[in-house]
């Protein structure tokens, strides 16, 4: 904050422009937006906002950067790398988006939507169900995560093998700059070549280039037909070649495709309630996999099991379960999306969101697994996730009755040598979660020099005060 502005001018400001009500700084009213969804960073402010529109975002921000007071962009606060929690200065400000939840259009013969960024995500689903099309984004969080957020971290989830990351659902935004100037370009065309492509710049710059109050998002058919497997297979080589064998059979209609590992099952099994084994047996490796169509003639039912006797005949997999209605589609759902939940209430662990060359899926575990095996006999592996995409979650969990302390203490060396590996294997150090704060040195360590140089460049200048969430994604100049 510029020297010249004490705490009451600011806050004088901030009421002028959004009113009394929501200029939040009150203890109590603040802390829920001042540490991160894992409670990694616990962060100070000067005060929570909650302006109501655009225009007042626009002139929160005009003298934000007039007054070089550092500004903190946060949707649903689910993020995992601490990208929407103020620094411990209490110089910073909160910008919460959640009152822009307005739905503005929904056209379904362009097959498009325009939403605020505070929409949450659930919400948009079921505007879009309400019209017979399908907006497929879809996460753990989707109950609570904003569109903003989602838009910020370029989030991906469980459709991207078949959809795309939210990048890839985007046909325009509307931007607030550091200077207050809005950029609206939320014109819903598939074409439109007529210059650069700014949206790419904001969607995945986690709130430091300028604040996304709007969307302009792709629609598509509704899934008519859905047919679904919990499938054991013999190893990750196995899991990717009948990825690509369902692919072929199926037409490309593999919509989902994520690896659960049998320490997964057993997490899930003993923390959550109401989830069970899917199999008979106990497996390594297990896929729970998805086929949709817009077509509800399609009989998918009968095109997976086909797939999956040939890839039992052909010696990938050991043991499949189709689902036979609803409910048990929606049983081996909760087992996948309740592992993240069954992991915090084992314990300690430690995460790394990867992504890698499908390809290198199998060379990359097979390497990472042995090294914890030699050298963390306190430690479980827990890998799962979407093998469609090449993402894994790969964490490391204390195993039962060793010291968590023992296993944290190891965080930076294990970091290093998983992130090594996803490295020499052609991968990225995050996936699907962003950067945020937790994670600024290793993009500063792996990303090309070339790529660091151009990054800082578009920052210095859409952001030359450096107010737009400092320190996260880059190091603050």
């Amino acid at each position: 904050m510029s020297a010249a502005v004490t705490d009451k001018v600011a806050l004088a400001g901030f009421r002028r422009i959004v009113g009394p009500d929501a200029v939040l700084t009150a203890p109590d009213a603040m802390a829920p937006f001042l540490s991160d969804h894992r409670k990694l960073y616990e962060g100070a402010a000067l005060a929570v906002l909650r302006p109501g529109s655009v225009e007042e975002v626009s002139q929160l921000l005009a003298f934000c950067n007039g007054t070089q007071i550092g500004v903190v962009p946060q949707g649903g606060n689910t993020g995992y790398c601490g990208g929407a929690t103020p620094d411990e200065s209490g110089r910073q400000v909160v910008l919460s988006l959640a009152r822009l939840a307005r739905l503005r259009s929904i056209d379904a013969t362009n097959n498009s939507m325009v939403a605020e960024a505070g929409c949450l995500l659930a919400n948009l689903q079921r505007e879009a169900e309400a019209v017979d099309r399908y907006f497929p984004l879809s996460l753990g969080s989707e109950g609570s995560c904003q569109i903003g957020g989602n838009l910020g971290t370029n989030a991906g989830g469980l459709n991207v093998v078949r959809y795309g990351m939210t990048r890839d659902l985007v046909l325009g935004l509307e931007v607030v700059l550091a200077d207050g100037r809005v950029l609206s370009s939320l014109g819903e065309l598939r074409k439109d070549n007529t210059g650069y492509d700014l949206k790419a710049l904001f969607v995945g710059a986690e709130g430091t280039l300028g604040v996304i109050t709007a969307a302009s998002l792709k629609l598509f058919p509704r899934p008519r037909a859905i047919a679904t497997a919990f499938v054991a297979v013999r190893s990750v080589a196995a899991a990717v070649d009948l990825l690509n064998l369902l692919r072929e059979a199926s037409g490309d209609r593999v919509s989902s495709f994520e690896l659960v590992p049998q320490v997964a099952i057993e997490l899930t099994t003993r923390h959550i309630s109401g989830v069970s084994q899917p199999l008979a047996g106990e497996y390594p490796w297990c896929v729970l996999c998805e086929l949709t169509s817009a077509r509800a003639a399609d009989d998918l039912d009968a095109m997976l099991e086909n797939a999956l006797r040939e890839a039992m005949d052909g010696g990938l997999l050991d043991d499949a379960a189709l689902a036979q209605n609803e409910r048990q589609r929606a049983a081996f759902w909760r087992l996948r999306e309740s592992i993240p939940e069954a992991q915090r209430r084992e314990g300690a662990s430690l995460k790394h969101d990867i992504a890698l060359p499908i390809g290198a899926l199998a060379r990359f575990v097979a390497e990472a697994s042995g090294w914890i095996a030699a050298h963390l006999p306190e430690a479980v592996l827990v890998a799962y996730g979407h093998v469609g995409d090449g993402n894994l979650h790969f964490n490391v969990n204390a195993r039962a009755g060793t010291d968590p302390l023992h296993l944290v203490s190891r965080a930076d060396e294990v970091q290093r040598v998983v992130h090594d590996l996803v490295a020499a294997n052609g991968g990225s150090i995050s996936a699907e979660h962003g950067i945020g704060r937790l994670k600024v040195d290793e993009l500063a360590r792996y990303a090309p020099p070339v790529k660091l140089e151009l990054m800082r460049a578009i920052k210095r200048a859409l952001d030359p005060n450096g107010i737009m969430n400092p320190g996260k994604v880059l190091h603050s100049a």
